[in-house]
C-alpha cells in the first residue's frame, strides 16, 4: 500500500500562483511515476502532469504547458506542482496519483493509488 497526502490548495486570484505538494509513505520502493489530475464539478477527471521517478522526465497537458511545473524530491518522497498564471478554468479538486509500473501516464484509471484531493479555486 502507498499513502498519498496532498496539501497546498486554496483560493487565489486569477494570475496568481499556488504550489501543491504530495507526500508519499508506505511501499514507495516501487514507483514508476507520480501524476497530478484534476476534476471540476460536472466534469471528468483530467490529466494535468506527471513525472517519471527515475530520470525525472515530465509530461504535461496542453492546457497547463508553460504555466505549471511538476517536480520531485526523492529524499522526501514528495512531488510538487507549481502552478503559475492561474485561470478560473483551473478551478478543480487536484489529486495526486502513484503508478508502480509502467503505464500510460495520461490515463487516470491506470494509476494504483490516489490521494484524497485538494481544492484549488481561482477567482476572476
Amino acid at each position: 500500500q502507498v499513502q498519498l497526502v496532498e496539501s497546498g490548495g486554496g483560493l487565489v486570484q486569477a494570475g496568481g500562483s499556488l504550489t501543491l505538494s504530495c507526500a508519499a509513505s508506505g511501499r514507495t520502493f516501487s514507483t514508476y511515476a507520480r501524476g497530478w489530475f484534476r476534476q471540476a464539478p460536472g466534469k471528468e477527471r483530467e490529466f494535468v502532469a506527471a513525472i517519471r521517478w527515475s530520470g525525472g522526465i515530465t509530461y504535461y497537458a496542453d492546457s497547463v504547458k508553460g504555466r505549471f511545473t511538476i517536480s520531485r524530491d526523492n529524499a522526501k518522497n514528495t512531488v510538487y506542482l507549481q502552478m503559475n498564471s492561474l485561470k478560473p478554468e483551473d478551478t478543480a479538486v487536484y489529486y495526486c496519483a502513484h503508478a508502480s509500473l509502467r503505464i500510460d501516464l495520461s490515463i487516470w484509471e491506470r494509476y494504483d493509488y490516489w490521494g484524497q484531493g485538494t481544492q484549488v479555486t481561482v477567482s476572476s
